[in-house]
Formats: C-alpha cells, structure tokens, sequence
C-alpha cells in the first residue's frame, strides 16, 4: 500500500460546509493494474467513515433495467465492460454505494469521494472506467423533488454519459469544460442539447496546451449562463485530470486553479455538492481535491504550486472554440 507522504487538511467536522463523504466499501472496484485503481485512496491517509445510503433502489432514475441486470452479471464473472473498463465480483457494490454517496453529497452540500467515477456511464452502458453515473443519478433525484440542477463537469474529459442522459431536459443544465480532442471525442461547440433542452448544453473544448489562465477565461466566460438559469443546486463533476502532471491528459492546470474554482463557486449559489470522478496522478491528485474544498470552505490555499500560462496558438484555438460555443448558445442566453 502506498504511504501517506502528505498531511491533508482534512474539513473540520460541524463546522465546514462541504465534509468528505467515504466509506471504504468503494476500494472493493478491484480493477487491478488500471489508472483507475484504488492507488488513487491509498495515498489519502485516514479518511472519516461515513454509513452509506445504498443507491440501488435509484438506479432506474437514469439506467435501464436490462443495463443493471447486466451489470450485476458482468461483475459475477468479473468481465469487463470494454477494453477500458474493468471490473470484480465486488463492483457492483462499489458502485451502487458510489451513487448512495453522491446522493447523500447532494443532501448536505458534501463531497462524495467515490469510485468508480461516473460521468462517462450512459443510461443503457458503461464506458470509459465508469459503472453507474453518480451523479446523474442525485441530480434525477433532485429534479424529481422539482430542482433545477446544473452539473458543472471541470474533469478534462468530456463527461458524454452526463451530457446523453440529459441532452433533451430544460430542467438540468449540463456544462463541461474537456479538452478536445481527447477521449470520448466528441464534445465540441455545437453539441448544445436537443428538443427542449436545446440550450440546456454548453460544451467548452479545451486545446490541448490549455493552462490556468485559459481554464479560468472558460469557467468565466459561461457563469452568466448559470446565474440565468437560477439553478436551485449545482452539482459538480470533479475530475482532477486537467492538472498539468496528469498523464492521461495534455492539460496544464496547477493545483491553485482547482482552489480559485472552489471559492467562485461558493459565491455562486448556497446549495453545491460534488463527486470525484478522475484524476490519475496519485500524488498531485489529493493536493488538487484539498485546494478546491479549502476554495469551497473559506480556507488558505494548503498546495501552493506556480500559475501556468498557455502558448499563443493556443490562446487562438479557444478564441475561436469559445465565441463558437458563445455564437451557438446565444438564442438562449443573455451573453
């Protein structure tokens, strides 16, 4: 097992408003010698345990009842689900308490740190290291209680599962900062819902290059969006894979944007909750995830690390991916 060679400024029970939300049932997703692995939890040291609700009775909210049933099955026999995406006899239970967590985050404004991620699952599939699509899952539930929900998704991959399940809704707005291309290779500037939830999508490719300083101008640029749709909730999908030393990814951001993210957010709206979706840097990965809950609860910044700046051909790509989005978004939006 890896050592904990950081201390992590855990949040301050009963006093912080976004509490980490763990149970070691989800280390039972044995996916062997994976990016995806529980490598990922080792280096975290001693979390809070927390009784998990078991999200099985939920699952119908966005999954289909013959996807579920193969799933259960595929986990008996520990195959995988494609050639990205393994599984073991225990990942159904992993995932089922995956989506209990992400739902109970969104009841108490917590972070659910969960695996297996989520945002690449579709209604009917899993893909892309995903099982169940946690977060989907709470903001159904929440939509189901008459919530508006925006699902705000900064991991650096495009999460296409999310995007799918809700592409027809006015009721969820689903907003992903990815780079393009990447895996699942789509996510560009014209995919922006379908039907009533035309509008409802706002997709923003990052070239590959992208540092803090374009990583901010995205996550600024569509806010006015957000504050439009006067979500009732803002759901987070929180990737980590976009920090520069990430291996799965060509994005640059240092561990001090996840930390300026946390604290816009909180400015935002009083009702958020998050879930872990990537993040594949086992050491950068925890300073990444405490930057941003110490953004969320009012903190000091705990990981300082240098601002990082993009290329000139690469400023000039996202110009021209950002007014695009911008230019098809604008029949909705005031922007």
């Amino acid at each position: 097992m890896a050592q904990k060679t950081e201390k992590y400024p855990l949040p301050i029970p009963g006093q912080d408003y976004m509490q980490l939300i763990y149970n070691p049932v989800v280390l039972k997703h044995d996916t062997g010698a994976h990016p995806e692995s529980r490598k990922r939890f080792d280096v975290l040291g001693d979390i809070p345990v927390t009784d998990l609700l078991d999200g099985a009775p939920y699952l119908g909210l966005v999954h289909t009842p013959t996807y579920i049933r193969e799933l259960k099955t595929a986990c008996q026999y520990g195959q995988r689900l494609d050639p990205d995406t393994a599984i073991s006899v225990d990942s159904f239970e992993a995932a089922r308490y995956a989506v209990g967590a992400t739902m109970m985050a969104s009841e108490s404004n917590g972070f659910a740190l969960v695996r297996p991620p989520g945002h690449h699952a579709y209604s009917n599939r899993g893909s892309g290291f995903c099982l169940l699509n946690n977060v989907a899952v709470a903001a159904a539930r929440l939509v189901e209680e008459g919530k508006r929900v925006v699902i705000f998704d900064f991991d650096g991959h495009l999460g296409d599962g999310t995007m799918d399940i809700f592409y027809d809704s006015d009721q969820v707005l689903v907003w992903s900062m990815h780079q393009f291309p990447a895996y699942p290779g789509h996510g560009f500037t014209d995919e922006i819902g379908m039907g009533k939830g035309k509008g409802f999508t706002i997709n923003v490719p990052l070239p590959p290059g992208s540092a803090d300083d374009i990583m901010w101008d995205a996550f600024q640029f569509f806010l006015p969006v957000v504050k439009e749709f006067q979500p009732d909730v803002i759901a987070i999908s929180a990737g980590f894979d976009a920090h520069q030393s990430d291996f799965l990814l060509d994005l640059k951001a240092s561990a001090g944007w996840y930390y300026r993210v946390g604290q816009a957010l909180r400015q935002i709206n009083d009702r958020l909750f998050a879930t872990l979706e990537g993040g594949y840097d086992v050491e950068i990965m925890p300073k990444c995830l405490f930057n941003f809950l110490a953004g969320i609860n009012g903190h000091p910044q705990p990981f300082e690390e240098e601002v990082t700046h993009s290329g000139m051909r690469v400023w000039e790509t996202f110009e021209i991916n950002v007014h695009s989005v911008m230019a098809n978004l604008r029949p909705y939006w005031k922007i």
